[in-house]
């Protein structure tokens, strides 16, 4: 299970290079997949949107809670647990090969 962003799918201005690393990982998942398959390895990656993290916890409140009130729903950032059980879906399921998911409330991210 790789990690990306949202942002390698909507890249804000100035972060060209960031969403572009974010973008490879995306599109490596698939070719990977298919490569690794004769060893009964399968590959898929989570694109997190907004997520409480110990980066998080060390913003001020306001841009926590700006940040939580433009996630669509639910109102409120990701949490880790949440991101867990989407790894151990896509570990458990043995069906679950070659995917780019995104987890992020059905966030996109604006330009700025």
């Amino acid at each position: 299970v790789n990690t990306a962003s949202v942002a390698g799918e909507d890249g804000q201005i100035g972060q060209a290079a960031y969403s572009a690393s974010k973008g490879g990982v995306i599109g490596m998942t698939l070719p990977i997949a298919r490569d690794l398959m004769q060893e009964g390895i399968r590959v898929n990656t989570i694109l997190p949107g907004i997520f409480n993290t110990p980066l998080m916890n060390a913003a001020p409140p306001q841009v926590k809670e700006a940040l939580a009130a433009s996630v669509p729903f639910p109102k409120r950032l990701g949490n880790p647990e949440e991101y867990a059980m989407l790894a151990m879906t896509m570990i458990e399921c043995g069906y679950f090969n070659g995917e780019d998911v995104r987890l992020d409330g059905a966030i996109r991210m604006a330009p700025r």
